[in-house]
């Protein structure tokens, strides 16, 4: 993802495939086209959600590190190092390397890249923002979590906008319940955005995640009632992962099938915790 003459991302080079230890257990999905259809339930034991939350802390030190490492002149492709050096020295499989084919052991996501960048020679710029997006997989159970970094010093509207889109998905967190619907989540993520009129992406969305990476459990991030209807339950898993823009709503996605861009290009940013609903609310699994 180099840029053209107006500052657009364009694909970069893509390294080959990293190398992980024989003996890190692989999610079934590696070497395979797509997962096996998921038949297991959203709801836990509380020895299964500790045993995610190790997921998801592996996962979220990962992002820890490379977020310390982002400055101008760095590749994306160096960023992807970081993070793969990371899990797997803690014996975790980097749960996107594979999965549908996808080449990289996490996601950057540059600018107007909505979610899905693989990591290449892009060089980041100062006054980019990039969202590193890692799934950490151990024990059979995937912790999933994604923060958006500014690069250097951006302009106002866009570091207002990382520091909403975090706020959105904190929102939707507290709005978690038992007895509720999922879509609360979403009126509370979008009636928020829509203060700032930012675009709110509804193709991606939260997803139940745990012993699959994404279970089928839809999670959505707009105001969707009452379409999406799913009660929360004590001991549910899944996703909040609000994407906003600076724009519209509407994506493109490039021909490598993977990478999401904002149709009108406009600067996009994300935030994501892997979370257990409680008794009292929800506890989030992906803290460092």
């Amino acid at each position: 993802m180099p840029k053209d003459s107006i500052g657009h991302l364009l694909p970069g080079t893509v390294s080959a495939t990293r190398f992980v230890p024989a003996h890190i257990p692989r999610p079934e999905y590696v070497g395979r086209k797509a997962p096996a259809p998921f038949t297991g339930s959203d709801v836990y034991s509380p020895a299964r959600i500790e045993q995610i939350r190790a997921s998801g802390q592996i996962a979220a030190r990962a992002i820890e590190a490379v977020g310390q490492a982002i400055r101008p002149g760095i590749t994306t492709e160096e960023l992807d190092q970081i993070g793969h050096d990371y899990m797997v020295a803690h014996d975790a499989y980097p749960s996107t390397l594979g999965y549908r084919g996808y080449p990289k052991s996490l996601c950057s996501s540059v600018n107007e890249v909505i979610c899905h960048g693989i990591p290449d020679t892009t060089v980041l710029d100062e006054g980019d923002i990039v969202n590193i997006d890692i799934t950490a997989f151990k024990n059979g159970v995937h912790g999933d979590t994604n923060v958006t970094f500014i690069v250097g010093e951006a302009s106002e509207a866009v570091t207002l906008l990382v520091e909403r889109t975090k706020e959105a998905m904190m929102r939707g967190i507290k709005a978690v319940a038992p007895g509720r619907q999922v879509n609360v989540i979403g009126r509370a993520i979008e009636s928020y955005a829509k203060r700032f009129n930012y675009g709110v992406v509804r193709d991606y969305t939260g997803h139940g995640v745990g012993e699959a990476f994404h279970s089928g459990l839809i999670i959505p991030h707009y105001d969707s009632a009452p379409r999406y209807d799913t009660v929360m339950e004590v001991g549910m898993v899944f996703t909040i992962e609000p994407m906003l823009t600076l724009g519209g709503q509407e994506s493109d996605i490039w021909a490598d099938d993977w990478t999401v861009t904002t149709k009108d290009k406009s600067v996009t940013a994300q935030f994501e915790h892997t979370l257990v609903v409680t008794e009292r609310g929800a506890e989030i699994l992906t803290l460092p």
